[in-house]
């Protein structure tokens, strides 16, 4: 049984291919996800497989409520867990992405936000890019994956705010992100990566820094909301 809308499976396919494209990851370090909630179930990148030899056919399909793979021999990535306790908690996204990125992770590693610096953060951003706690040994000994997607959903918040700050950061781990499709993932893990490039060097240049919270507002207001008036419609 094919699992999955040919729509749906080259949009996970696609998504996961922007990673090593976007220099997201080294090696296998990352993998995309995309979810059918009617079907009950999301497709996920395998363990361990290139990104070169990745095909529609590899992806693997979880039952949404159990974790258990439904077709085929291969393994879904290690993360697929995490992945699960959002689409769980959070009914309005349909793809998250999870990355190795190297600024990300240096923030991760030194147990740091991301904060705003400016307005190429607030475009996206409706706040810092938050850091959870660090995971318990016991938490780390049992559940290892379902308890990191735990740790965030705590971080982030409803529905509502996991839509209006769309990544999260696991302490000495790495970035999270999500949105509505499975392109949207990791487009967010695109932007979740340059601003955490760019906060490195605005905080060399100026540890002091800061932006001033109505800018930030306007920002992501005029993307984001029943305001919104950036881009064109159908462009």
């Amino acid at each position: 049984m094919t699992y999955g809308s040919k729509a749906l499976r080259t949009a996970v396919l696609e998504a996961n291919l922007v990673i090593p494209k976007a220099g997201l990851a080294q090696l296998t370090w990352g993998n995309v996800s995309g979810v059918d909630r009617d079907g009950g179930f999301y497709l996920i990148k395998p363990s361990g497989v290139p990104y070169d030899r990745l095909t529609e056919d590899d992806l693997v399909p979880v039952d949404l409520a159990t974790g258990k793979v439904l077709d085929g021999e291969l393994r879904p990535s290690v993360d697929s867990e995490s992945h699960r306790a959002f689409y769980l908690a959070w009914p309005s996204i349909g793809g998250v992405t999870h990355t190795h990125s190297t600024n990300a992770v240096a923030f991760a590693q030194a147990n740091l936000d991301i904060p705003v610096l400016g307005t190429t953060h607030a475009d996206t951003f409706d706040g810092p890019v938050p850091v959870t706690r660090g995971l318990t040994a016991e938490e780390c000994a049992t559940d290892y994956e379902l308890n990191t997607g735990r740790v965030i959903i705590e971080t982030i918040g409803d529905d509502d705010a996991a839509m209006g700050r769309p990544a999260a950061l696991v302490a000495n781990h790495g970035p999270f992100t999500w949105g509505a499709t499975p392109g949207k993932s990791v487009e967010n893990g695109i932007i979740c990566e340059a601003v955490a490039e760019m906060a490195l060097k605005t905080l060399a240049l100026n540890p002091a820094a800061t932006t001033p919270a109505h800018l930030q507002e306007r920002h992501f207001k005029r993307k984001h909301g029943p305001g919104a008036y950036y881009g064109n419609p159908k462009r």
